[in-house]
C-alpha cells in the first residue's frame, strides 16, 4: 500500500488587509447577496466574478421549493458571465453568505458542483481563478480550485 498526503494552500487575511480591488469585489458579493431567493434555508449567499476585461459580474442562490432545481451563487455568476462575456477570462471570484440579520463570521466554501465549474472555467481560459471567501472574522483567499478540488475530475483520455 502506498500513501500520499494532499495539501491545500489557503491564505487568511482580515478585511482591511485586502487591496482596494479586492475590497471592491467581496463588496460586490454582499451586494448579490440581497438579490438571493432563499425562502427555504433563508441564506443568502452572493457571489461576484472579475473578468479579465475589467468587468465585474454576480450571482446569488435562487431556491426552488423542488430540490434541488436551485442554483447556487457561484454557478449563477459563472455561467452569466460565460455567457455574456464568453472571451474574458474570470481573474476572481468572491463569496459572502448572509443569514439571521448578518453576515457570517467564518467564510463558506463553494459546493462541489460549484467547485467542478470553477474548475472548468480554469481550463477553458487556461487561467487559475483567485477565490475569495468572506467572512466578518476572517476572508480566505485561494490562489486556484486545486486547492479547493485536489483530486478534480476534468476529462478522460
Amino acid at each position: 500500500m502506498k500513501n500520499f498526503n494532499i495539501t491545500a494552500k489557503i491564505q487568511i487575511y482580515s478585511y482591511d488587509e485586502l487591496n482596494p480591488e479586492e475590497k471592491n469585489l467581496i463588496e460586490h458579493a454582499k451586494i448579490a447577496c440581497s438579490r438571493a431567493y432563499a425562502p427555504y434555508s433563508q441564506f443568502q449567499v452572493g457571489a461576484a466574478v472579475l473578468l479579465a476585461n475589467g468587468e465585474i459580474v454576480t450571482g446569488s442562490n435562487q431556491e426552488n421549493v423542488a430540490f434541488p432545481s436551485g442554483l447556487c451563487a457561484e454557478r449563477t455568476a459563472l455561467f452569466y458571465a460565460n455567457s455574456q462575456y464568453p472571451d474574458y477570462a474570470v481573474k476572481s471570484l468572491a463569496v459572502a453568505a448572509f443569514t439571521q440579520g448578518d453576515f457570517i463570521d467564518r467564510p463558506i466554501s463553494p459546493c462541489g458542483a460549484c467547485r467542478q465549474v470553477v474548475l472548468e472555467t480554469e481550463l477553458r481560459f487556461q487561467s487559475p481563478v483567485r477565490i475569495l471567501l468572506y467572512g466578518k472574522s476572517e476572508i480566505y483567499s485561494i490562489e486556484g480550485i486545486k486547492d479547493l478540488l485536489p483530486l478534480a475530475f476534468n476529462s478522460i483520455k
